[in-house]
């Protein structure tokens, strides 16, 4: 559900492979598992399920965790799943990974490329697909626990593994700490997960400390008038006419009222109204994202909005009983994802020791969602992070940078990361900084 921004390439680079900095058993044991972690990917890919629906995809992977020695409890939140393993004294870190596809037809010609067709929840038929990466995720998230489950001797404290379902429609996490994730099963000292990137070379590592990612609302404004014929506009209220001005106003939100070091976000996704040349409407509906960091400017764009509907439907003169409606949906709000910076900086350390400088970047945050962010805000003294994995080949990065060929980015159809490369970098990144934070005698 979200991008990177482009990461400044080192000479180094030019290089289309690479190898751990400092190659050590922990490497060599994901190389060698990386035939069987692809065997899954594959799987997962061709076989997506939508937000909600996971049901098969949790049933594989929660039977591989089980496997494992992990104590596995499945349909938290819905499909999630949470394997737990007691491993004596310690910390507590949980690792997560999200499961759910999105709604698209896949066109990139890979030969496991998904050919899953579902109903949405609107009833609509559509294909299925792997477009942000989860599938990637999810296998990380595999080869992780695999490495910590064999390498018990060399931490302690208590791994706390979950899949979530539901990214893609914010609810997923919400849910799952709903249903007793914090109060069933042991609660996070430390918060992990990664998520692929497709504005960066396949591998490379990016880490914002402190923001990372947008607080994301959804806002509805029904805009009421008086309709009628198009040839006697003098007896109407024009809805598209007011609805216009309220579009033109909300830009002044952002540009004159948020301070200009304070990044947001007003976008108008939707305008519609009316069906005929000569009829006026009596209705227009606006359908907005609206993208800040700070609660604070959240608070201020949302009653912007509210005030600059109604003082441009005073201004067009509607009685009080046509007032338009704002309707901010909160059961679509995502919130700020906020990286633990010293946490952050001491695992980015951590991560340059052991893949290199030339890999790991900090980068700016993005303005996308991700509700990762709740597992945090539901206790702000759990030290959390999520990083980025790039997944973009390294021919085809470098091809864009010389030529400037446009890459496909996160929900595309024709999204497809180098996985290789993505899942050893993940996995061994996630269990590299778990084993630092649970190493005995730490």
């Amino acid at each position: 559900m979200l991008k990177i921004s482009k990461f400044a390439l080192l000479a180094a680079a030019s290089v289309v492979g690479f190898s751990a900095a400092h190659a050590d058993p922990l490497n060599d044991a994901i190389t060698a598992d990386m035939p069987s972690l692809m065997e899954i990917y594959r799987d997962l890919h061709a076989n997506p399920e939508l937000s909600g629906e996971e049901v098969k995809t949790a049933a594989k992977l929660a039977a591989e965790a089980r496997r494992l020695g992990f104590a596995v409890t499945e349909k938290v939140g819905g499909t999630g799943v949470v394997a737990v393993m007691e491993n004596g004294e310690g910390p507590t870190v949980m690792i997560r990974a999200d499961m759910d596809g999105l709604p698209l037809v896949e066109k990139t010609g890979l030969p496991f490329a998904s050919k899953v067709m579902a109903k949405t929840r609107e009833g609509n038929d559509t294909g299925v697909m792997h477009a942000c990466g989860h599938d990637t995720h999810m296998t990380g998230w595999v080869g992780t626990a695999r490495q910590l489950s064999a390498r018990k001797d060399e931490w302690s404290g208590t791994l706390v593994m979950i899949l979530q379902p539901a990214e893609e429609t914010g609810e997923g996490a919400k849910a799952m700490l709903a249903d007793g994730l914090y109060t069933r099963f042991p609660k996070p000292e430390y918060a992990l997960a990664f998520h692929d990137a497709a504005g960066a070379p396949a591998g490379y590592i990016g880490y914002a400390a402190g923001y990372a990612l947008a607080n994301v609302d959804s806002v509805d404004i029904e805009v009421q008038g008086v309709g009628g014929h198009g040839a006697y506009p003098h007896t109407t209220k024009d809805p598209i006419v007011l609805a216009s001005r309220i579009v033109g106003a909300l830009q002044t939100l952002v540009s004159r009222e948020i301070d200009p070091q304070d990044p947001a976000v007003v976008t108008v996704g939707s305008f519609q109204s009316g069906f005929k040349h000569n009829i006026i409407s009596d209705k227009a509906n606006l359908l907005l994202t609206v993208r800040s960091y700070s609660d604070e400017t959240r608070s201020k764009l949302l009653e912007g909005i509210k005030r600059i509907v109604k003082g441009e439907a005073i201004t067009a003169g509607l009685p009080e009983d046509k007032m338009p409606t704002v309707r901010v949906r909160d059961d679509e709000f995502t919130p700020s994802t906020y990286n633990s910076p010293e946490f952050s900086i001491e695992m980015a350390k951590l991560f340059e020791t052991r893949f290199g400088k030339e890999r790991v970047k900090q980068s700016k945050p993005v303005m996308g969602g991700e509700d990762f962010s709740r597992y945090r805000r539901e206790d702000e003294s759990i030290k959390s992070m999520i990083f980025w994995v790039g997944g973009v080949p390294m021919d085809e990065y470098q091809d864009a940078k010389k030529n400037g060929t446009k890459l496909p980015s996160l929900h595309s159809p024709l999204w497809a990361p180098d996985a290789e490369k993505v899942i050893a970098t993940g996995a061994e990144a996630l269990t590299a900084a778990a084993l630092d934070i649970m190493k005995k005698g730490g």
